[in-house]
């Protein structure tokens, strides 16, 4: 018997079975040889929600949100945040190292060239009704690009999965912004490569008939730095769903349009969206304690709170802008107040979805429109509308 297992004694029968630990675990396969009589299955483990059940070993993401804890590949999200852009960030995550100077120019490059998206899929956009939601623009526009690159099933060559690790980085948020401005009516606007990452995107959901689009470097700065906070969490749900689609050899496009379709869920990715339904429900902070209590007898949910993800906070500075910063002074008074009672009388506090959906919607992106955003940066694990902001608002100018 080694110290690196468990003695489990089946009551049943009486029979003592020595089960080894692999890193502190136990296999569930070895629980199968626990049996009444030869004939049984033998016992399995029952975990529905996963709750107590690592599917995989992973070095990639480390996540303790009850201590405010996330490492992805040993790097804590503070410094990441403080120091990286999001394609270093993604670089790290996909090959385990951050990238020298040479590797981040090449992977930069990469990137900014595949940015645009075939015409036929574009003008495919079309289709979609006026209100069609944006995500599900995202899932079926990003299911399709597995029929524009055949290549994409050679899914044991290490060249071609980097190629599509490259394409779909770069192909998402040129996708979610057509999808925006789908929503709005608006034309849709090509990729600028001679912006970042950031930049670019911005360019895509805000341009009009400038020339040139200047991104206010504040807010192209803060959405990075949401697209690194975004960029893994461990085993969740999206992750879980991309890793059944993909352990079918099924390619990385319709396996990414499969975990966009899990992130969806209100439970999940959805949770920024109805965390605004939340606040707007609420409309005023002297509203605050009557829909604490109704939530408190088990009407509803409350959003945004108690769940593992880790809880980041994210301080934006706002321009002088009179109706900004109206608009952000009542939304942080209703945050300040609610964290304020979480803290006091449930020890919950506000995650990842409850700050992030506030901080998006600061810079103007409508609720429906937040799950995309998501989305973006989500990929570098592979392998309503609403009014325009006011002028000046969505460029450096102001």
């Amino acid at each position: 018997m080694t110290k690196d297992s468990l003695t489990i004694t089946d009551n049943r029968t009486g029979t003592s079975y020595e089960v080894p630990l692999f890193e502190g675990n136990i296999r569930a396969k070895d629980l199968k040889q626990i049996k009444q009589d030869p004939e049984d299955f033998g016992v399995m483990s029952y975990d529905p929600a996963f709750l107590n059940t690592a599917s995989c070993q992973s070095r990639v993401t480390f996540i303790d949100g009850d201590k405010g804890i996330l490492r992805y590949r040993g790097y804590p999200i503070e410094q990441l945040a403080e120091r990286c852009t999001f394609p270093e960030v993604a670089y790290l995550l996909v090959f385990g190292e951050l990238p020298d100077e040479n590797q981040l120019r090449d992977w930069v490059s990469a990137i900014t060239h595949h940015t645009m998206i075939p015409e036929y899929t574009k003008n495919g956009l079309e289709g979609f009704r006026h209100d069609a939601h944006p995500m599900g623009m995202l899932i079926s526009s990003v299911a399709a690009l597995s029929t524009v690159y055949p290549d994409a099933k050679n899914v044991m060559d290490p060249e071609s999965r980097r190629l599509q690790i490259v394409r779909l980085i770069a192909k998402m948020p040129t996708l979610a912004a057509y999808a925006y401005r789908h929503s709005l009516g608006y034309p849709y606007i090509y990729p600028d490569n001679d912006l970042s990452y950031a930049e670019n995107f911005l360019n895509m959901m805000w341009k009009m008939v400038e020339p040139k689009y200047v991104a206010n470097p504040v807010l192209a700065r803060a959405l990075d730095i949401l697209f690194i906070l975004h960029a893994d969490h461990e085993q969740n749900c999206s992750t879980n769903t991309m890793r059944a689609i993909g352990s079918a050899q099924t390619d990385p496009y319709l396996s990414v349009a499969g975990a966009a379709s899990a992130l969806a869920g209100p439970l999940h990715g959805r949770a920024n969206e109805e965390v605004l339904h939340m606040l707007d429900e609420i409309g005023t902070k002297d509203r605050i304690p009557a829909f604490i209590k109704s939530i408190k007898e088990g009407h509803g949910k409350l959003m945004g709170f108690g769940t593992g993800s880790t809880r980041i906070t994210i301080h934006a500075r706002a321009s002088s802008n009179g109706r900004r910063r109206k608009y952000l002074k009542s939304r942080a008074g209703i945050r300040s107040w609610t964290s304020r009672w979480s803290s006091k009388e449930s020890r919950l506090k506000t995650n990842i979805s409850f700050r992030a959906g506030s901080i998006r919607t600061s810079i103007f992106i409508p609720g429906s429109s937040i799950r995309r955003w998501v989305s973006s940066p989500k990929c570098s694990r592979c392998c309503s509308r609403s009014p325009a902001p006011p002028d000046g608002w969505r460029s450096g100018k102001n």
